[in-house]
């Protein structure tokens, strides 16, 4: 099941155990049990710090715990934790061994003053790249908090309990049996809508910080690459973001990063972590800004509102806020997504196995989608708006090759339908006609483009008619202290090389901006200081 490379790779990291942990299995008669017992027997005998037990006890089978010894409880995974989640498992074993996670300080004393009885169930598949995010941060939680329970569940393996779930779209997760939320969630954002009073005490924080030098809005590309060229400049630089990475999260196949040859959003957007904190920025994540307050004089401080209520302040800003899916805006979208309607065919592609989808969109993104699924589901039905595919000519003709897509060209979604909660159908107008036509399916991805994620933006400063700010050939905006970077911008062509361009190319001006200014004496080391104290 491990190649010789794998197996080395974990015996390395099974060093790392400091204490004594189990695996205690609870196994049924099945294919998945058999490799599931391979697996474990293979841990086991690369570390003697690992004990095995095959006497464990469930009511999901095949599963099994990974417990410190002594402990009979901990993280359960229900299912095999491969594919994506192997790095979830090799977590799980680590941390109930005593390493420490990298994570901050803060993060686990939060953890361990949660008060309440959680059991989180975590509906993951393995081939979504969000899921991994919430698995750790629940895994973490359990280790962390003996009053938290966490169960990991492969949806493939139970697919019997998917369906009664109506689980449709992965990560899913349940706490103490009621739906708790679906999507990437970090543990922070976990830890904040359990506890009532953590907004309250973050908004607190942000207000009493010093003003930045440099305040970045956004953590994807543009973000992260203002964030290394403003700290390279020595000044106080700050990054403010929901997550970092942004929507190269999202993304899979990247192969037209200039001198990267492949790779997919998670490694990227953790080596954008990585660049980010080697150089000391001071990194605040789970922060959704809300509101932008200009300054009153020139030079003055410009200002950050936030979701929790806090204020940031800065001698300068970079927006790199970055853009999300866009809506089809059609009767049935919002009432049935996650209910058959999805945005991510690589999360929530393996869910729909041998049904029947449709993918509205003709671009490279769309197209890319109904190649993934094609391998999937029983059949694809690709609706386009306009006459023709807009995709590159060589994804177009992989597509026409498919025998299970139909290809709907100058087709308007009208409608999509539904039944007991859950997508049955969708309509399609044939604009040349004006005829409808029914298609009965299971699931509908949508995949028509970017929207700028600058609502919060409106009435502060200039935007275009769809939304983005508008920003000079030097990423200015029309308030002075004011710059910004990335998909959120009136800049064409969004791709992830031409946001870090942005990024570093507004961070340049923002400094630039600040040689002019006043004088201030600051009484903070440089960034990289900070980072080697």
């Amino acid at each position: 099941m491990l190649d010789d490379t794998l197996k080395a790779q974990l015996q390395q990291y099974l060093g790392l155990l400091r204490q004594p942990i189990r695996l205690i299995a609870a196994l049924d008669s099945s294919s998945t049990a058999t490799e599931m017992r391979e697996l474990l027997q293979t841990i086991a005998s690369l570390s003697d710090k690992v004990t095995l037990d095959f006497d464990g006890q469930d009511t999901r089978q095949p599963s099994f715990v990974v417990a410190r010894e002594g402990q009979t409880s901990g993280v359960r995974f229900a299912g095999l934790p491969l594919g994506h989640e192997f790095t979830s498992l090799v977590l799980a074993l680590l941390w109930t061994g005593g390493h420490p996670p990298k994570v901050e300080a803060e993060v686990l004393e939060n953890i361990r003053a949660l008060d309440g009885d959680f059991n989180f169930e975590v509906y993951m598949s393995l081939d979504c790249h969000n899921c991994p995010d919430v698995v750790q941060a629940l895994s973490l939680m359990a280790i962390f908090n003996p009053r938290i329970k966490t169960v990991v569940i492969e949806g493939g393996a139970f697919q019997q309990e998917v369906e009664a779930r109506e689980i449709m779209a992965v990560p899913m997760v349940f706490l103490n049996g009621q739906v708790f939320g679906s999507g990437r969630m970090s543990a922070e954002e976990i830890i904040a809508k359990l506890d009532t009073g953590a907004g309250a005490r973050a908004a607190a924080k942000l207000d009493a910080k010093d003003p930045y030098d440099m305040l970045i809005i956004g953590g994807g590309p543009a973000g992260a690459a203002a964030a290394v060229y403003a700290a390279r400049k020595g000044i106080r630089t700050g990054i403010a973001a929901e997550n970092l990475g942004g929507q190269v999260n999202d993304t899979m196949g990247i192969e037209n990063y200039i001198s990267v040859l492949e790779t997919d959003g998670p490694k990227l957007s953790a080596a954008l972590q990585a660049h980010v904190k080697h150089y000391g920025v001071e990194t605040l994540t789970q922060q959704r800004a809300v509101q932008l307050i200009p300054a009153t004089e020139p030079g003055g401080l410009v200002q950050v509102r936030m979701e929790n209520g806090g204020t940031l302040k800065a001698r300068s800003v970079v927006l790199s806020t970055g853009a999300r899916w866009r809506n089809i805006n059609v009767p049935g979208e919002l009432e049935y997504k996650n209910k058959g309607v999805a945005y991510c065919p690589h999360c929530d592609g393996p869910l729909f196995k041998g049904k029947r989808v449709a993918v509205i969109g003709g671009g490279n993104s769309g197209v890319e989608a109904a190649i993934d699924l094609a391998g999937l589901v029983a059949h694809v039905t690709l609706v386009e708006f306009a006459e023709q595919l807009k995709a590159d000519a060589v994804l177009v003709a992989k597509l026409k090759s498919l025998p299970n897509v139909s290809i709907h060209l100058n087709t308007q979604t009208t409608e999509i339908t539904g039944a007991a909660g859950k997508v049955n159908g969708m309509v399609l107008r044939d604009r040349a006609s004006g005829q409808d036509e029914t298609v009965a399916l299971e699931g509908v991805f949508v995949q028509i483009g970017l929207v700028p994620n600058t609502e919060w933006l409106k009435g502060t400063l200039a935007l275009s008619r769809f939304g983005e700010i508008e920003v000079d050939a030097k990423g200015h905006t029309n308030l002075p202290g004011v710059f910004a970077a990335g998909d959120c911008t009136t800049v064409p062509f969004k791709q992830i090389v031409i946001a870090a361009g942005d990024g570093a190319k507004a961070a340049l001006s923002a400094f630039d901006h600040l040689m002019r200014l006043p004088a201030v004496v600051s009484t903070e080391p440089p960034a990289k200081e900070l980072a080697a104290a």
